[in-house]
């Protein structure tokens, strides 16, 4: 069993017919389905070894040890990969205070170590995942967005957006569901649908959001598409790629607004004030405006999706 292998892991050291990888993150997930491995978002079946590759956040990063050893034996191996941005030297350190650790090596900026599960009853009580009421009647799981609580970009999009909504939506990247909670307030809307692409994020906005106007997707906001388009999409993009801080996935986002919204459609959306999306959005939409923010946000709305390949229209009064 793997637990956080990506698409990009190696994964040559390991027979595929003896692997089970655990993925939630849908890209990561559908890329290893299509190389031939099984994929799943929660383990099942017997084990006699784990590999656990760490994430950023710690308390994810001890839950996914505590799930790998609840699956395993006393006397299975567990391996823990991680970076040293990740934090696998900590980790290591936490582990050796619990359970004697070996065959560790280092590999580029990173390393790697092994233990011997000994009996039950070592893993210290508050390591597997459970939930935290990041607001009022709202849970979320270690290693979701903003898990703490309601992200402060989100909530000043909130803040912005008009009384009266359009009749269906799309709420991109959707996260454990505050916003998409916020937006079934307004008048107007008849159907929300929330489009996750972290399987844990989407289960803890079903239990979120229980209105029977909101439909729930697994995927890649990137490419998603719904049979017929919708008349309004909000959105908090995210706009960091691991450490790293990438525009490129806030203007993939915005393409797939404009994919998904008719021409007379608009696109609500937040974004952290140094990004530049306002040439992606004039590109993609005929009538760009900034709604307010402060030094921190900025709340943009778009309408006019411009369909691929079709002629840039030169409107009248276009917002700058």
């Amino acid at each position: 069993m793997l637990i956080g292998a990506g698409a990009a892991t190696d994964l040559a050291p390991f027979e595929p017919d003896r692997l089970q990888i655990v993925q939630g993150f849908y890209p990561d997930h559908r890329a290893l389905v299509a190389q031939g491995y099984e994929v799943v978002t929660e383990a099942s079946g017997d084990f006699d070894g784990a590999v656990v590759f760490l994430p950023r956040a710690r308390a994810e990063a001890r839950a996914r040890i505590a799930e790998a050893v609840s699956w395993l034996a006393p006397g299975a191996s567990l391996w823990i990969d991680g970076q040293k941005t990740d934090g696998i030297d900590a980790v290591m350190k936490e582990m050796r205070g619990l359970v004697p650790v070996d065959e560790v090596h280092s590999r580029a900026h990173g390393k790697i170590f092994r233990v011997i599960l000994p009996a039950p009853g070592w893993l210290p009580d508050g390591w597997a995942a459970a939930d935290h009421e990041a607001a009022p009647g709202m849970v979320t799981r270690p290693g979701v967005f903003s898990a703490d609580g309601p992200d402060p970009a989100s909530q000043a999009l909130l803040a912005h957006l008009p009384e009266k909504l359009p009749t269906r939506i799309v709420d991109l990247g959707a996260g454990w569901g505050w916003l998409a909670a916020g937006i079934l307030t307004h008048p107007g809307v008849e159907v929300l649908h929330l489009v996750e692409a972290d399987a844990t994020a989407l289960a803890c906005a079903r239990r979120n959001v229980c209105d029977p106007r909101a439909q729930f997707h697994w995927a890649d906001a990137l490419d998603f598409r719904l049979p017929e388009p919708v008349n309004g999409v909000i959105m908090n993009p995210p706009f960091h790629e691991g450490r790293a801080a990438d525009p490129k996935l806030g203007a993939g986002f915005i393409r797939a607004a404009a994919g998904l919204l008719t021409g007379a459609g608009r696109l609500w959306m937040v974004a952290n004030r140094h990004l530049p999306y306002e040439q992606v959005l004039r590109e993609c939409f005929a009538d760009v405006s900034e709604l307010g923010g402060d030094s921190r946000f900025k709340i943009l709305t778009a309408t006019g999706a411009r369909r691929p390949g079709s002629k840039r229209p030169q409107p009248k009064g276009r917002k700058r």
